[in-house]
């Protein structure tokens, strides 16, 4: 059973037809980056709810969410529709292992993610201890379309704050788009374009891998890495390719 709390919206941004955050505040108790709640309404007598990782980090007074609304979705619509003022819910006690002190020492962190799942990594990267851990920050967002590349503003932010340590490139898959890559994320590892236009390589002694996101690309970019001699991290055998599926 989740300990359901009340959570009052504050903001409902949307980024543009199907992509929106919402702003809440609620007592909730406090979590790691990268971990996540879970939100519901009461829907036709029944209680509708999912998880949702928090983009801001531990240190905010307020809780973002970044979501898609799925057309035939039981519960994104609902929340794409909230007004400030609105209360939904909200879990008060947060879960999940996709956070920094899951991950072994490297030189490099390489934060690879699809559309909405770029949400833990805003969280990780806005508080201080990644940027005393890695020598160099690689975030890789890899969307449809242009207009998917939310937060902007946030990560320009990150990049002046680190301009020696944070690398960002997004990849564009439907259309071309400036400073953006095309494909997808595993085929651009796979025959090394990535590493040639982030101008640094892929090593499993200096570097650290998180992925989250599509199951695909998370499943076909592990393989892909495993290849290249990288394993998944585990607690009774620490390895470079932690993961989170997102859906």
């Amino acid at each position: 059973m989740a300990d359901w709390i009340p959570a009052q919206v504050i903001t409902n941004r949307h980024w543009n037809q199907d992509l929106f955050s919402l702003v809440l505040t609620a007592n909730i108790e406090p979590f790691k980056a990268g971990q996540f709640t879970k939100l519901a309404l009461d829907i036709d007598g029944k209680r509708v709810q999912r998880a949702y990782s928090f983009v801001n980090p531990p240190s905010s007074p307020h809780i973002e969410i970044y979501a898609t609304r799925v057309a035939d979705g039981q519960l994104s619509p609902a929340l794409h529709a909230l007004e400030a003022g609105d209360e939904v819910l909200i879990s008060a006690r947060a879960t999940g292992f996709f956070t920094l002190d899951e991950v072994p020492d490297g030189e490099h962190l390489w934060l690879l993610a699809t559309g909405t799942a770029i949400g833990p990594y805003l969280s990780i990267l806005r508080e201080a201890e990644v940027w005393k851990r890695f020598r160099k920050v690689i975030l890789i967002h890899a969307v449809r379309f242009a207009a998917d590349l939310s937060y902007q503003a946030e990560i320009n932010t990150l990049l002046e704050k680190h301009p020696d340590q944070l690398i960002v490139q997004p990849f564009v898959s439907r259309e071309p788009a400036q400073l953006a890559l095309t494909g997808r994320i595993p085929q651009a590892i796979a025959d090394g374009m990535l590493e040639r236009h982030i101008g640094l390589k892929l090593n499993p002694g200096k570097s650290q891998i998180m992925l989250c996101g599509n199951p695909e690309m998370v499943r076909d970019t592990k393989a892909t890495l495993e290849a290249l001699g990288f394993a998944k991290n585990l607690r009774r055998k620490p390895g470079q390719i932690t993961m989170e599926h997102y859906w």
